[in-house]
């Protein structure tokens, strides 16, 4: 009675299992410890409310400066808010959303987030832009 068979089996089953075990490390929502927020990255974060406290919205920002686990940054939206000053706009597609939506930068209000409330890394931003605002988190 031939059983390589068996053999051949079993080794299918455990590359399956392998396989399936790399893919869902690769897909872990853990960010590595060089993946940590910058300034002069954009980033999506929970950033809370001004107004609201514990409250919060996903949203992309721009990070100013990290000091330890608290990141000063400045939200961005999609709102324009014609004659506030302090509103800075971003080109079409800027902060990565899906319908490429122009955006606003507003450095008026600046916020604290937690290292753990970043979840997506955008980019960094035009340098011309950075030297207008780095400024802010001093």
């Amino acid at each position: 009675m031939n059983t390589y068979w068996w053999l051949g089996l079993a080794a299918v089953v455990l590359l399956a299992l392998v396989a399936t075990l790399v893919d869902g490390w690769g897909r872990s929502s853990r960010r590595g410890r060089g993946d940590r927020p910058r300034p002069a990255e954009i980033w999506w974060a929970n950033v809370p409310y001004e107004d609201q406290p514990g409250a919060a919205k996903d949203r992309p920002c721009l990070v100013l400066a990290v000091r330890g686990r608290k990141v000063t940054v400045a939200k961005i939206t999609s709102k324009q808010h014609e004659g506030r000053g302090g509103v800075i706009p971003l080109p079409p597609g800027a902060v990565d959303d899906a319908r490429g939506r122009a955006s606003y930068l507003e450095t008026d209000e600046l916020r604290k987030v937690s290292v753990s409330e970043f979840r997506r890394r955008v980019g960094v931003v035009d340098p011309v832009l950075w030297d207008q605002v780095r400024h802010l988190s001093n």
